[in-house]
């Protein structure tokens, strides 16, 4: 018999006494959900712009787009390969955020750009560190920033052109040219909707740090206070970039990202309607990636994926796998129908080194590729002894006569 507690027993002795109920609350009732019914994924939104592309920043997958390859005028958009390069140039110690960079005139007439009104207001012949003129750049949209950011780092604008398509090259951006540091609108510049996502996926990846300026909503210089001109910085806290432009003959374009969790999407709209529209538009294309669209790790780097058999080696097996995580972006509910394969040579006879490609791995979705990585060796593979590599050469004669049977 369990005793209750002395007063516990007197408590229950008088409400005994006294009549009344000792009343326990009731557990809370679930709240019915209703049941969410299996559906496709809708087609991506129809929205404004000449082109458009929506990419999954983890795999570099480009999820939907509107002709991606499409060569447009990209306006101020430009100073995102401007900023990549200065930020490159600065990583390999050419130039220094600290730098004094001087405002010539030409930077300060803004090249011939200032005819759509983005200046960041610098003075003639002052010095201004690199570094804020980075944020004029980014934030401001200023071109005299720009020119003055080229010819620091370059000598020349001309030669910074240069630069930015030797990078440009370098990213894979392929249907891309530059002639300018800000964007003014001259013959034989160009670029597409796909190769400012790569160079965006890039800018991100590579130097994080400058890439932050870009959420920046306001900054001042010359005390003149400008505020960014992305919207969506404001209509959405998990937008944290990229850049706006606007000329008459580009149009309202916008490189847009956001991140949510672990997942971030980019969205590039080119020659939309207005600045509103190009908003609207990046905005749906980053919503319509993080609701229907998922990211997963099909294989660690590193790890071995296959050990097949090793003839005249040191070791009788190679351990073979991926140098690089196996990412891929598919839609939601899509991620049982993906097929991997891996593509090995029949026979492999050492020596191998470390990292030599031996082999494919190649992923599928409903027979279409998703995925096609190189297969490497994922240790030093040498040749065996004399006594071994003779005995497994007398084997390969069996070897090799068994496949033919097979045939």
């Amino acid at each position: 018999m369990t005793l209750l507690p002395r007063s516990l027993f007197a408590f229950a002795a008088v409400a005994l006494i006294a009549g009344v109920t000792v009343a326990q609350t009731p557990p809370r009732p679930t709240v019915p959900r209703p049941v969410v019914p299996e559906a496709p994924v809708p087609p991506p939104p129809d929205v404004e712009g000449k082109s458009w592309v929506l990419m999954d920043y983890t795999t570099g997958q480009i999820l939907a787009s509107k002709e991606p390859d499409m060569q447009v005028e990209p306006a101020s958009i430009t100073k995102v390969m401007t900023d990549y390069v200065v930020s490159a140039e600065v990583a390999n110690g050419k130039v220094h955020m600290t730098d004094p960079v001087n405002i010539s005139e030409n930077a300060w007439r803004g090249g011939g750009a200032g005819t759509d009104g983005s200046t960041s207001f610098l003075k003639l012949n002052s010095q201004v560190p690199l570094k804020d003129l980075l944020y004029g750049m980014i934030i401001q949209s200023g071109n005299d920033a720009a020119i003055a950011l080229a010819e620091h780092t370059a000598g020349s604008e001309p030669a910074f052109a240069n630069l930015m398509n030797a990078y440009a090259k370098q990213l894979g951006m392929e249907h891309s040219q530059f002639q300018n540091a800000s964007g003014y609108p001259v013959a034989n510049h160009f670029t597409t909707a796909r190769d400012i996502a790569i160079l965006s996926r890039a800018l991100i990846h590579d130097f994080p740090e400058d890439y932050a300026i870009s959420a920046v909503k306001e900054f001042e210089w010359n005390g003149i206070k400008q505020h960014n001109r992305n919207l969506l910085l404001w209509r959405d806290q998990t937008v944290d970039g990229i850049k706006t432009g606007h000329t008459a003959a580009a149009g309202y374009c916008l490189a847009a990202s956001a991140k949510q969790g672990d997942a971030r999407m980019i969205a590039i709209v080119m020659g939309a309607g207005s600045e509103k529209g190009r908003a609207d538009a990046a905005l749906a294309l980053l919503n319509y990636g993080f609701r229907f669209y998922e990211t997963h790790k099909l294989y660690e780097a590193n790890k071995p994926l296959a050990t097949p058999k090793l003839w005249k080696g040191a070791e009788n097996t190679i351990a073979l796998g991926v140098a690089e995580d196996a990412m891929v972006s598919v839609k939601r509910g899509d991620y049982d129908k993906l097929k991997a394969n891996l593509d090995i040579p029949a026979t492999l006879i050492a020596p191998f080194k470390k990292g030599q490609q031996v082999g494919t791995l190649r992923v599928t979705l409903d027979g279409q590729p998703v995925i096609t990585a190189p297969l490497v060796a994922l240790a030093d593979a040498p040749e065996g002894g004399f006594f071994s590599r003779l005995w497994d050469t007398i084997m390969l004669w069996f070897h090799s006569d068994g496949d033919k049977d097979k045939k």
